[in-house]
């Protein structure tokens, strides 16, 4: 797209067409919102800079003028969003930095986000043409160095907009990065959450973890890669375990990419964290094989390489990381949950008896994560392909695995809730015992029956808890 299609392009934008037909105001479209217009990108988050009025005074007549929601994002930086009727496009207004336009663009960390248009004239200031050349030539460029020490999430947001566009990183940013790395962790953590989930989210998430380790940047965001870079390839697995979770990582985008709109739907949904499960679940899939190291060892008559339980291991593992880094409990169970199952899945496809009984027994007790685990199973059985994996057995496992998201799908919607056959006061009196941990067990077996299909009944349940020895 050329500079005067763009312009256009802005100019009958109806929300910023309104603006300019009404305000008589000095009023530029800026960063993201015009990166996206230039590329092409449907946009409902206008980024704009009022330098001639208040920014408050401004929003506030703006929001009237559209009859939206006036809402102040930040008081201190005088930040405010005008959400439209519609609820989906919404203005973040702001004055410049500094007071002037040039030096609030001169602050910002990457061209491609030092751009602005005026929305009345369509005009594109002299210091924001780089800005516009590097999009079009697909190229993140600094601005200033200092720009990344002033503020050191500013290096991490380099690796997001990576992850998001597929823009080359240039030779100089790159040193950059590497040479400021040990700031990373300063600013808050919630902050660095934020950006790391808009990475996730990204297409090109797996390249862009690889660049930050060449940057040796991800060793300090996550820690534990040093160990996960420790465990070599082995009988099962062709690549070692930090390549193996990074290609488990690219490899979910890609079944995301090729699945059918349903799964799409579902792994698009932003069901926690103000982010998608698609973005989560990549997370997990960086993380799904973090219990291997404590779990490690070496058969001495072999030379097998065995990780027992280190799902298990590795859920327990993720609580305390991802708490250290301000995810959200549901964030934290979503991730902790997809680390301990991802090889569920797998394991009732590989099982000696197939049938629809075992397949709904997994939608039971997957529930809302199926579509999930199965996505990861199958990305994490194509990232293993060591020596005793044939091409036809990873064939063969991800027909099944198909097979099994299949069968989801079909069921999911005339699944009905289990009925509660029995309570534990119940079962206690049936089988005369007191509050217990056998109580508990006695309940969860009881449930896990049910599951199965194996009781139907309230009389079923009674018959079975009478069969479960109580020693």
């Amino acid at each position: 797209m050329n500079i005067q299609t763009l312009t256009n392009k802005i100019q009958k934008d109806s929300i910023l067409n309104n603006l300019a037909s009404f305000f008589d105001n000095e009023i530029y479209v800026v960063g993201g919102t015009v990166r996206d217009f230039l590329m092409g990108k449907i946009s409902y988050d206008r980024d704009l800079i009022v330098v001639d009025e208040d920014a408050k005074s401004f929003s506030q007549k703006v929001a009237e003028f559209f009859d939206g929601v006036f809402i102040p994002l930040d008081e201190e930086n005088k930040i405010y969003r005008i959400v439209l009727k519609d609820k989906k496009n919404f203005l973040d207004i702001t004055n410049p930095i500094g007071g002037n336009l040039e030096e609030d663009i001169m602050r910002r960390d990457i061209t491609i986000n030092a751009i602005a248009v005026n929305i009345k004239t369509g005009e594109i200031p002299s210091f924001c043409e780089f800005g516009i050349q590097d999009i079009q030539n697909k190229i993140i460029r600094e601005i200033k160095e200092e720009n990344f020490t002033d503020d050191p999430l500013r290096i991490l947001r380099v690796y997001r907009f990576y992850a998001n566009l597929g823009f080359e990183i240039s030779p100089e940013l790159l040193n950059i990065t590497q040479k400021h790395a040990s700031l990373i962790n300063k600013p808050a953590k919630e902050r660095i959450e934020y950006e790391l989930m808009k990475l996730f989210d990204g297409e090109f998430a797996a390249q862009a973890l690889l660049k930050m380790d060449e940057s040796e940047i991800l060793e300090i965001i996550f820690p534990f890669v040093k160990e996960l870079k420790q465990v070599p390839p082995n009988l099962h697995h062709h690549l070692d375990l930090f390549n193996h979770s990074i290609e488990t990582v690219n490899q979910v985008q890609k079944f995301y990419e090729i699945s059918p709109k349903e799964v799409q739907e579902h792994l698009k949904k932003v069901d926690f964290g103000g982010f998608s499960r698609l973005a989560h679940l990549k997370l997990a899939a960086l993380m799904h094989d973090i219990g291997k190291f404590s779990t490690w060892t070496i058969e001495p008559d072999t030379g097998r390489h065995r990780f027992i339980k280190h799902e298990d291991v590795g859920a327990r593992l993720a609580i305390p990381i991802l708490k250290k880094m301000c995810f959200s409990n549901k964030q934290i169970d979503y991730i902790s949950y997809i680390i301990k199952k991802h090889m569920y899945p797998t394991a009732v496809v590989s099982a000696p008896e197939q049938n629809d009984k075992v397949m709904m027994r997994y939608v039971r007790k997957s529930a809302d994560n199926a579509i999930d685990t199965i996505i990861i199973a199958k990305a994490d059985r194509v990232s293993a392909q060591g020596p005793e994996i044939t091409k036809e057995l990873v064939e063969e496992n991800i027909t099944l695995l198909d097979k099994l998201l299949q069968f989801y799908l079909n069921t999911k919607e005339t699944l009905t809730p289990l009925p509660k056959l029995l309570d534990g006061r119940e079962v206690m009196s049936i089988l005369n015992i007191n509050p217990s941990p056998v109580l508990g067990k006695i309940l969860n077996e009881l449930h896990e029956a049910q599951i199965s299909g194996d009781i139907l009944t309230k009389d079923d349940a009674v018959r079975f808890i009478k069969s479960i020895p109580l020693d």
